[in-house]
C-alpha cells in the first residue's frame, strides 16, 4: 500500500558527488567571523566581533544613540572599542548632525544622545507603523479600566487619596503611568500621520489639477 503521509525528508538525495568533502562541524556552523578560539571572556568575543563587523564610526553612533546621562568621550570610547581621539572626532561630528549633544560637566565635556531628535525618530517611526489607531484606543481602554477600578481620573489621584495601597496597586499606578506616557507618545504620532496624510492628497490634488489645466 503506498504511503500518503507527508515525507519527513527530502525526496531525493545528494549523490557522493554532490556531497560535501567532509562532514559538517561546529566551526563550520559558527556564527562568529572571528576565532573564537582567542578569547577566554564571552565579553572579549562579542567586542572583537563587534569591531569585526563595524566601523569606529558605526560603533559611536550605536553608543551615543543609548546614552541618556552623559558620558566622557573617554567613557564612550570604552565601550565603543575606538580610541578616545576617534571618540572625540566622531562625537563632535554627531553634535554638528544634531545626533548628540554636549554638556559641560566638573569633569570636563560630557556627550549624550540629542534627546529631542531622539523623541522625533520615534514619533516618526510609530506615525509609520501598522495598526496605530488599534494601539491608541488599546491604550486608552487600558487608562478606562484603571480609572474604574480606582474610581479616579490619574494615578496621581489614588497615590493623594487616603486609601491604602499595598503592592498590587502600586504596581497598577505604575502602569497607569506608563500607558498615559504611552498615550501621549501614540497620540502625537497620530497627528502626526493624519498631517502626512493630508499633506499627501493635498499635494495628488495638485497635480491632478496641474494635469487637468488647459496649455495655452
Amino acid at each position: 500500500m503506498p504511503n500518503d503521509s507527508p515525507s519527513d525528508g527530502p525526496d531525493v538525495f545528494p549523490d557522493s558527488a554532490e556531497a560535501p568533502e567532509r562532514p559538517l562541524d561546529a566551526e563550520d556552523l559558527s556564527p562568529f567571523t572571528v576565532d573564537t578560539d582567542e578569547y577566554d571572556e564571552i565579553n572579549d568575543l562579542a567586542t572583537a566581533e563587534w569591531k569585526a563587523t563595524t566601523t569606529a564610526d558605526e560603533r559611536i553612533r550605536a553608543v551615543i544613540s543609548r546614552t541618556v546621562m552623559p558620558k566622557t568621550a573617554s567613557e564612550i570610547a570604552d565601550i565603543a572599542a575606538v580610541s578616545e581621539s576617534k571618540a572625540r572626532s566622531a562625537l563632535k561630528s554627531l553634535v554638528d548632525e544634531g545626533v548628540a549633544e554636549a554638556t559641560q560637566t566638573t569633569s570636563g565635556t560630557a556627550y549624550r544622545r540629542d534627546s529631542d531628535r531622539y523623541l522625533i525618530e520615534q514619533l516618526h517611526q510609530l506615525a509609520t507603523s501598522e495598526g496605530l489607531l488599534e494601539q491608541l484606543q488599546a491604550v486608552k481602554a487600558e487608562i478606562g479600566e484603571y480609572q474604574d477600578r480606582y474610581e479616579a481620573d490619574a494615578p496621581e489621584d489614588v497615590l493623594l487619596s487616603d486609601c491604602r495601597l499595598g503592592d498590587d496597586e502600586l504596581t497598577d499606578i505604575s502602569h497607569w503611568r506608563t500607558a498615559e506616557r504611552d498615550l501621549d507618545y501614540l497620540r502625537a504620532a497620530y497627528r502626526i500621520q493624519q498631517a502626512k496624510e493630508r499633506v499627501h492628497e493635498t499635494d495628488d490634488q495638485v497635480g491632478t489639477e496641474s494635469g487637468r489645466r488647459p496649455t495655452q
